[in-house]
């Protein structure tokens, strides 16, 4: 007979084994008749999906502490949800009594949750394609207005099981890490390290390569102002108005807190756009972005009133720009930069024909891993080309219109009429990149050869003889005056006065072997962004012109975040085109030195200029057009915006349409594409005459205010 020491022995073992759970089917019964799903189960263990998955296939188990709180669920659920023929069991305190749709009242779980505190959350309506994940966490804020529901709502793409929760989340001082979809995770962290540490581990935030070729995108971890300060970081920076050169001290605690941890910063430093990361071990990528709102990390100009927005509605526009756009890399300029070149990788995988094995070369269609200097005309009066050489010949002007037609050819007719009208083309540089064959290689320079506008380059051209209307903007300037001598042209603005009819005989050019439509798939998935996002607004396709104006009218009301994406991805083209040509920063600059942005090989000012040359000639032919449909001559052109004379307050009192009130080809035309015409702003003829005989643009004013409307760097 056995002892009662011995006993003891025995029951003391057996409490000591580990929890035992039920079956892996069981498990998923247990859970999908509570109703719950595997995102949300994962988001309440703080895991991810996938982990789930294996639990309920028998792949993995659970480890503690996770497997007492999974086992504590398990058991209310048995009790509430017994096998078929099984009695219930009221459900032990403390586990959730019925699942929740949009509205939800718990509390934190897990080990790492903080102290309990229970809240009501109302899901806000997602109107963007985004990974699926898990339903919100209760967290300590108010509920968010109701927003409109989106008109029309893409596909969603197939999720990551990689990145269950999104490209990106936006962190609150009290732990909260809002994200896509109205999914709230809990962040322990109150150092940046742990921050880091636990958005590589933990967070399940990223995106997928948008290329086969490219790589994975680094998680976003947007900081609200409080987060900054529970981080150790100031609320906001000493030189607060120098954005550009803002970052904290290398002695900053912050700043050493990373070092110590064995983590790297860029050479931008911790500034508003911060990347922190260790080399790659192998393939996986060690790499997190923190942008900082209260250090202006959001420029107001092309996020237009997000910053002062609630956490979860930041994360729904940044979550709807990086799902249809990027992930955000830094400003608009930066991200539309970073776009070309994850939609064109420089090198893939190739089997080198010696050894059999696969190592990296050079990808066909892109700009390759190397700077390549540019032409002597293409670039800039500070370059080291330029200065080294000496070189005097020159350069492009290939900027867009600041065209204001003299008053002294106004008619009659033209003074009587009672308003001024302005029509904007919708992302006129990016409807100029599609299809355009640009450069790939480095330019050779060629003596009097024969022109062909199939070949990218610059060409030394007379066009001074063309005869031009005056009552039109020259099609060879940006301010729209004739020339008068030689000077450098992209082979689009040579092409044109060859299309006019005229002769052109290049005297010298500098042109590029290598070509291709670089930026077509840049073009093609912003396109779609725009195209998508305005649908959203209420603004599609299949509108009468009369219906698109007045859905224009009122689309930005319609969905104030929303129209935040839209206004971010016309900043992505406009600044995605100027950075191919940035120019140095600082006062410590001295013409003839480098500056950081030639060291990438996507500061090609050749491609810019080809993207503004065909933008100038594609709005010169409309207005060439619209003299030969209507009669009309424009008072002024500024960029991608004209003002027309007109007998109404509406573009289609004076557009041309055909008998049958389809609108005539080759003229504007107003649609919700690029390259097609919206309603800018309407004024009083009175109004612009007074401004053409200052001296002022009308273009520039018509919106109302002091708009300005060209498309700068």
């Amino acid at each position: 007979m056995a002892s009662e020491e011995e006993l003891f022995a025995n029951i003391d073992a057996l409490l000591e084994e580990e929890p035992q759970l039920p079956p892996p089917a069981e498990r998923a019964r247990l859970r999908e008749a509570a109703g719950i799903t595997q995102a949300r189960l994962a988001q309440a263990l703080k895991s991810t999906t996938q982990t789930v998955k294996n639990y309920e296939n028998g792949r993995s188990e659970p480890k503690s502490p996770r497997l007492e709180a999974y086992q504590r669920l398990l058991n209310g659920w048995a009790a509430k949800y017994p096998a078929h023929g099984a009695p219930a069991a009221p459900a032990p305190a403390g586990v959730p009594q019925s699942p929740v749709s949009e509205t939800f009242t718990g509390t934190f779980t897990g080990p790492a949750a903080p102290e309990p505190r229970t809240r009501t959350e109302t899901a806000a309506p997602v109107d963007a394609p985004s990974t699926p994940a898990a339903p919100a966490v209760p967290v300590a804020r108010p509920a968010t207005a109701a927003r409109r529901p989106a008109v029309k709502k893409a596909a969603k793409p197939a999720t990551d099981p990689r990145f269950p929760h999104g490209p990106l989340a936006v962190l609150d001082g009290d732990g909260s890490a809002f994200g896509v979809d109205g999914i709230v995770l809990y962040c322990p962290a109150t150092t940046v390290p742990q921050l880091v540490e636990w958005t590589l581990k933990e967070s399940g935030l990223g995106a997928g390569k948008l290329n086969r070729y490219g790589k994975d995108s680094d998680p976003l971890v947007v900081l609200t102002a409080s987060a900054a300060v529970r981080l150790g970081l100031p609320e906001r920076l000493e030189g607060h108005e120098q954005r550009r050169s803002l970052r904290l001290p290398e002695d900053h605690p912050v700043v050493k807190q990373v070092v110590k941890a064995k983590w790297q910063l860029t050479q931008r430093g911790f500034g508003p756009w911060a990347r922190i990361y260790r080399k790659a071990q192998g393939r996986d990528r060690q790499c997190v972005q923190l942008a900082i709102l209260s250090w202006d990390a959001l420029d107001d100009r092309s996020w237009p009133g997000v910053t002062d927005m609630e956490p979860a509605d930041i994360a729904r526009i940044l979550g709807t720009y990086a799902t249809r756009v990027t992930t955000p890399r830094g400003s608009t300029a930066v991200s539309g930069l970073e776009l070309m070149t994850a939609l064109r990788p420089p090198t893939r995988a190739v089997q080198d024909p010696q050894t059999g094995n696969w190592v990296s070369g050079h990808n066909p269609g892109s700009l390759g891993t190397q700077p390549v200097d540019p032409a002597p005309p293409e670039a800039t009066a500070e370059h080291p080309v330029v200065v080294n050489s000496g070189w005097s010949g020159g350069f492009l002007n290939e900027e867009a219109y600041q065209w204001v037609r003299s008053v002294d050819t106004l008619s009659d007719e033209e003074c009587t009429l009672p308003f001024a009208v302005g029509l904007d083309l919708n992302t006129a540089f990016l409807a100029a990149a599609a299809r355009l064959v640009v450069g790939l290689s480095a330019p050779d320079h060629f003596h009097h050869p024969t022109f062909n506008p199939k070949i990218p380059g610059s060409w030394l051209v007379d066009l001074s003889h063309i005869d031009l209307d005056p009552r039109l903007p020259s099609p060879f300037t940006p301010d729209g005056t004739p020339p008068t001598e030689p000077a450098w042209y992209q082979t689009h603005t040579v092409a044109y006065a060859q299309e006019l009819g005229h002769n052109v005989a290049p005297l010298e050019a500098y042109l590029r072997r290598e070509t291709g439509a670089y930026l077509d798939p840049w073009h093609d998935r912003l396109r779609t962004a725009y195209v998508d996002t305005l649908a959203d607004l209420g603004v599609t396709k299949d509108l009468s012109d009369a219906e698109f104006l007045a859905a224009m009218e009122q689309h930005k009301q319609a969905d104030p975040a929303l129209a935040a994406v839209l206004s971010a991805i016309k900043a992505t083209v406009k600044g995605g085109v100027g950075k191919l040509r940035e120019r140095p920063q600082g006062k410590s600059y001295k013409q003839g030195e480098t500056w950081p942005a030639l060291a990438r090989p996507t500061w090609r000012p050749d491609i810019r200029a080809a993207v503004i040359s065909k933008a100038r000639v594609n709005m010169h032919r409309k207005l060439n057009n619209m003299v030969k449909l209507t009669g009309l001559y424009p008072l002024a052109v500024l960029s991608d915006c004209v003002v027309y004379p007109s007998p109404g307050e509406s573009p289609l009192d004076f557009l041309p349409y055909a008998t049958s009130g389809k609108p005539q080809p080759g003229g504007f035309r107003l649609g919700p594409t690029p390259g097609l015409a919206k309603l800018e702003g309407v004024q009083s003829m009175l109004w612009a005459v007074d401004l053409m005989e200052k001296g002022l643009n009308p273009a520039r004013h018509i919106k109302g205010g002091d708009a300005v409307l060209d498309e700068g760097e």
